[in-house]
C-alpha cells in the first residue's frame, strides 16, 4: 500500500506548490509594488471563491479585498507628490503618524493600514493547520508584504520631501567598538 504523502497527484502538488513559492519569491524580491499587490490580491480572491467555507471566512476575505482596493488607489496617490499632499494634510494629527524608524513622520494611511492588518491576518492564517508547503507560502506572503511596506515607506517619503531615513547603528558601532 502507498503511503498517502507519496501518492501520484500529491507528489504533484507537491511540486506545483513549490513552482508556486519560487515565483512568489522572485515577485517579492522584484520591489515591483504594483506586482506584490496584484500576487495577492490574486491569492485572496482564490481563497474567497475556493475556500471560503463559512461566512466569517467570506466576510474576512471581502474586508482584505476591500482593504487592498484602497490600499491599490494610496499606491497611485503617493506616486504623483501634489496628489499626496492631501493624505498627508488629511493624517496631520500626531497619532496618524507612525513615530520611529524607517517609517517616522509619514502618515498611517490606508495603505500602511492595510499592510500591517494584512501581515497579521497572514499570521492568523499560519497558526491554522497547513502542511509544510502552505506554511511555506504564507511565510512567503508575509515577507512580500514586508517588502511591499518598505517600497511603500520609501514613497511616501519621497512624495513629502523627507530625506531618507538615518541608518541604524549597531550596538557595537555605537559602543566604538
Amino acid at each position: 500500500m502507498m503511503e498517502r504523502g507519496r501518492t501520484p497527484p500529491a507528489v504533484r502538488l507537491q511540486e506545483t506548490r513549490g513552482d508556486l513559492l519560487e515565483q512568489v519569491k522572485v515577485v517579492g524580491k522584484s520591489g515591483d509594488l504594483d506586482l506584490i499587490l496584484t500576487a495577492e490580491r490574486t491569492f485572496l480572491q482564490n481563497d474567497l471563491d475556493r475556500h471560503a467555507n463559512s461566512k466569517g471566512m467570506a466576510d474576512s476575505l471581502a474586508a482584505a479585498l476591500a482593504e487592498l482596493g484602497s490600499a491599490e488607489r494610496h499606491v497611485q496617490l503617493v506616486r504623483d507628490p501634489a496628489a499626496y499632499k492631501a493624505i498627508d494634510e488629511t493624517y496631520s494629527l500626531p497619532k496618524n503618524r507612525l513615530p520611529k524608524g524607517n517609517a517616522a513622520g509619514v502618515p498611517h494611511d490606508e495603505a500602511r493600514q492595510f499592510f500591517k492588518s494584512h501581515a497579521t491576518r497572514l499570521l492568523n492564517q499560519d497558526r491554522s493547520r497547513l502542511d509544510p508547503e502552505e506554511k511555506q507560502l504564507l511565510d512567503q506572503r508575509k515577507a512580500n508584504i514586508r517588502a511591499a511596506e518598505k517600497v511603500y515607506t520609501a514613497l511616501q517619503r519621497e512624495a513629502l520631501g523627507l530625506p531618507p531615513p538615518e541608518r541604524q547603528r549597531n550596538r557595537a558601532q555605537a559602543a566604538g567598538m
